[in-house]
């Protein structure tokens, strides 16, 4: 069963470490494993020289999620991408989040 962990990265590089992971589990064939990786964004409308602009910032800086079955192979896939530091957790060991939490996260960008 699938279930979402938070990876810290790199910050500045959330989106290339998502597409890193993407495309190193389908190099080694561990794309059923890795179901959604999504860094958490909201619009945000700002006032440059007197015009509205709707400009997307990342709420979470440095931090990506992930929806992942889990094993040995998965945890070192993301361990040993670049521009990863580890998953959320104590002593190194990835501790899930819940799917309420994970949405919440998720869903944010739509009340801001």
């Amino acid at each position: 069963m699938a279930r979402w962990y938070i990876i810290h990265a790199y910050s500045g590089f959330e989106g290339k470490v998502r597409d890193a992971i993407m495309s190193e589990a389908t190099r080694l064939g561990l794309e059923q494993l890795v179901e959604q990786i999504e860094v958490p964004t909201e619009t945000i409308t700002e006032a440059r020289r007197g015009k509205k602009i709707a400009v997307e910032r990342k709420f979470m800086p440095g931090y990506v999620l992930a929806k992942l079955n889990m094993n040995d192979d998965v945890y070192h896939l993301v361990k040993n991408t670049p521009k990863v530091t580890g998953f959320l957790g104590s002593m190194g060991k990835p501790q899930a989040i819940s799917e309420a939490e994970a949405t919440r996260m998720l869903n944010s960008k739509e009340e801001a």
